[in-house]
């Protein structure tokens, strides 16, 4: 053996040795120590003492003072008494359990004793998944923090009021929060005065909105330095993919931030919180998983009279655009089993849900990896002309199994998705579409510029040729398709010429909505590390108006081909600009606006069997008016998904 080395005799002998001199110790001064085998060993390496510290320093300057205070105080009488006490209490521990002494009073051993060691202050890990043969024996894992009771978990009713920001996926993930946090005993409250406890959700795919952020936590910070003291202090909160990238700006620069969680650390959320309120420290976990899906996780809807709602099917995204945040933000893609998807989707149909959107990051590259389903026999095909930076994946159940699947589990309610990535619109997707009538004929496909250079700096994986050849396949196998797409001007090194290439394929494309940007470069991406954001503010302002200018005119141009024709739409609330009209969205995800009225329940039905338009009825319209934005209609009657195909 090494010298010095502490190998595991050495260890047993210097432990029996110190537990040895520590009761002899404790005759000494009266019998106040506590002898109590592997406690008092954690207890020296919380204070920093290791193995070959040495019996002389396993008792450090405090605890001899202490001791020495004792014993001067003690009587002779009451030490021999408290000896022998002491000689009981060691024999005892020694073949049953570490109880401690009774005494006059607790001494501040007894009070370090009884406190948590080092082991409790290590974190703990999350809960392994388990195969089904290791569930039964599951119980036995124990992920409890031991210097947090349950109690502290528990919000005890306070009220948390929620603030979302960004895209759909954060809609969604606000839900499964106050699902997590309703379990825990908080309550929901719509004004934020009346708040304990505020949760920002927040995006960081442009640096707009992370400004709007910025400013909303400076004007918190003035609410939460008004809070009087005869109520809880209020705790702010920031979620999301901001809270992941700008985690030590955010603990330095804005100190009034209690909770920090990133999007893979929601279950964290009642630790996190009862932690910031009982130590009056920041809490931070912005930890990316490689398996987190939250599919445990019922979502709480925190509009329950809607008639739409969000499914998460996926999280995180493998593409790396050169300058997309949402890989750093979001991690690595894992897919959500398909079990799970269907039954969330059967249970807020029962809710009273017409229209549910599945969303991931990148939707449709979905794979069912899980359990036997691991080594299923699937395509693996991608569209004609397109390319990753990732090896083609295989095994597992793709998109199309997973939207075949919930179209056959829900015929009567509508089916969405976003965002999807054009690569992965392979033919079987596409005839999914088609043959289903609940699954809407809409397809969202970003194309981001119309330039092949610029596309390639982008690290897109595919050419405008390419690009253009998947719009006119889908429109051969899709004819009445509404097709949407999202659109950067201005992006590193992009020339007027380049520009003007995606004005043309805009313009030749013509889509039905369009969302459009001025590039806003973020830290950590690659374009970030490898070129230069030389485009002008004012020359991406320009080019910005020049790209809504060009999709208008398609739009318009689109649109004018729905008058005189009957659409379906799903009614889903009152118009903004009048309380006498009804909007809804027909099945290209197009706006339509119709006037409140008494209509026929079904076609056939006759004057005896009207009611009133509501929010969540499929009603049956005749477009008389449009515009690049919306349509203008005419309720003829009350319908369903089905009885629409027939008719």
């Amino acid at each position: 053996m090494t010298p010095g080395h502490p190998d595991e005799p050495e260890t047993h002998k210097s432990k029996s040795e110190a537990v040895t001199q520590t009761a002899a110790m404790a005759q000494a001064v009266g019998g106040d120590i506590l002898v109590a085998g592997h406690n008092y060993w954690a207890l020296a390496f919380s204070m920093g003492m290791g193995k070959d510290s040495g019996t002389g320093l396993l008792v450090n300057g405090c605890l001899r003072q202490q001791w020495r205070n004792q014993s001067k105080a003690a009587s002779s009488t009451a030490a021999a008494a408290h000896a022998a006490n002491t000689r009981s209490a060691v024999t005892q521990s020694t073949t049953t359990t570490n109880k401690p002494i009774q005494g006059p009073r607790e001494t501040f051993v007894e009070r370090v004793e009884r406190g948590p060691g080092l082991r409790d202050f290590f974190s703990v890990k999350p809960r392994r998944r388990l195969s089904k043969e290791e569930e039964e024996d599951s119980q036995a894992v124990d992920n409890s923090i031991p210097y947090l009771s349950a109690i502290d978990y528990n919000g005890q009713g306070r009220r948390v009021h929620f603030e979302v920001y960004g895209c759909q996926m954060n809609t969604n993930d606000t839900e499964v929060v106050w699902s997590i946090l309703h379990e825990n005993g908080y309550q929901r409250c719509e004004d934020v005065a009346s708040a304990d406890v505020v949760m920002l959700v927040t995006c960081a795919v442009r640096d707009g909105a992370e400004q709007k952020i910025w400013h909303r936590l400076r004007h918190l910070r003035a609410l939460k330095e008004r809070r009087g003291t005869r109520r809880h202090p209020l705790q702010l909160t920031l979620l999301g993919c901001m809270a992941e990238r700008l985690k030590e700006r955010l603990l330095e620069q804005e100190q009034c931030v209690d909770v920090i969680a990133g999007p893979d650390s929601y279950k964290d959320l009642p630790r996190l919180l009862a932690v910031a309120r009982h130590y009056g420290n920041s809490a931070i976990n912005v930890l990316l998983s490689l398996d987190e899906t939250y599919a445990d996780v019922m979502p709480v809807r925190l509009n329950s009279d809607s008639p739409t709602a969000f499914v998460s099917i996926m999280r995180g995204c493998d593409n790396m655009c050169t300058y997309c945040i949402v890989p750093f933000t979001r991690g690595r893609e894992r897919s959500r089993p398909l079990d799970s998807i269907v039954r969330e989707v059967r249970t807020l149909q029962q809710q009273g849900v017409k229209e549910v959107t599945l969303l991931g990051q990148n939707v449709n590259s979905y794979r069912d990896r899980s359990g036997e389903n691991n080594q299923a026999t699937t395509d693996g095909n991608m569209a004609s002309g397109f390319s990753t930076v990732y090896k083609p994946k295989t095994g597992g159940l793709p998109f199309a199994v997973l939207l075949q699947s919930v179209a056959e589990a829900v015929p009567e309610m509508r089916i969405r998705f976003t965002s999807p990535h054009p690569k992965d619109f392979s033919d079987e997707v596409l005839r999914v579409i088609r043959d289903y009538p609940n699954v809407c004929k809409q397809l969202h496909l970003p194309a981001q510029s119309g330039n092949t250079a610029v596309l390639a700096r982008m690290r897109r994986g595919y050419t405008r040729d390419a690009y253009l050849q998947l719009v006119t396949h889908i429109r051969q196998m899709l004819p009445e398709v509404g097709l949407s797409s999202d659109f950067i001007c201005g992006f590193c090194g992009e020339t007027e010429a380049e520009f003007e290439d995606t004005v043309t394929l805009i313009e030749s494309v013509r889509y039905n909505v369009a969302f459009l940007f001025a590039y806003s470069m973020r830290e950590k991406t690659t374009a970030h590390r490898r070129y230069v954001d030389d485009v002008p503010t004012a020359v991406k302002t320009a080019r910005l108006q020049r790209m809504v200018q060009a999709f208008r005119a398609g739009a318009t141009h689109l649109h004018k081909r729905f008058e005189g024709q009957q659409q379906l739409i799903l009614i889903e609330g009152k118009s903004k600009r009048s309380d006498s009209h009804w909007f809804g969205r027909n099945d290209a995800n197009i706006k339509v606006i119709v006037p409140a009225a008494s209509i026929p329940t079904t076609a056939d039905a006759g004057e005896s069997s009207r009611r009133n338009i509501g929010v969540g009825d499929f009603v049956v319209a005749r477009i008389v008016e449009s515009n690049s934005q919306v349509l203008k209609g005419i309720p003829l009657h009350m319908s369903s998904i089905s009885d629409y195909r027939t008719s």
